[in-house]
């Protein structure tokens, strides 16, 4: 993890590695501050949505033991959202270094549309990273 630390505190850039890791043991709350329309497009299940126009600090779940971590499509939303924590009275923000586009990179799993059929369904990522992914729509509808 890089950290760059400023006058209001320090802006942490985790490697998809590390965001997964932690995710998936459920030691950190992941912030999607990207569009509605980008979340619902594609996103990594269980990331909360708080689009960049509408993130204020005051909004944020500081009340947990949980690090929130940010991300957006490449880093740039997500960084000026860790600059807003940091203003609002948080020590540590924490982004995913290179956003979306670098956990896709990283064949990491999410959730994509399934042109074909406009429906939502489990993408990228190896089998096992699978297993805390809940059921695509379908699996549940039928």
């Amino acid at each position: 993890m890089d950290v760059e630390r400023t006058e209001a505190g320090d802006i942490q850039s985790w490697t998809p590695d590390e965001v997964a890791g932690a995710f998936f043991r459920g030691e950190i709350v992941l912030i999607d501050v990207r569009t509605p329309q980008e979340y619902v497009f594609e996103h990594i299940a269980g990331a909360l949505l708080l689009p960049m126009p509408y993130f204020k600090s005051q909004y944020l779940p500081f009340a947990t033991d949980k690090q929130i971590v940010l991300y957006c499509g490449e880093g740039l939303r997500s960084e000026h959202c860790a600059r807003v924590m940091l203003g609002g009275g948080s020590v540590v923000a924490a982004q995913l270094a290179g956003g979306f586009r670098a956990w896709r990179e990283a064949d990491k799993p999410y959730v994509g549309t399934n042109t074909m059929i406009g429906m939502p369904q489990r993408m990228g990522g190896k089998v096992q990273d699978q297993l805390d992914l809940p059921p695509p729509l379908m699996e549940r509808v039928v």
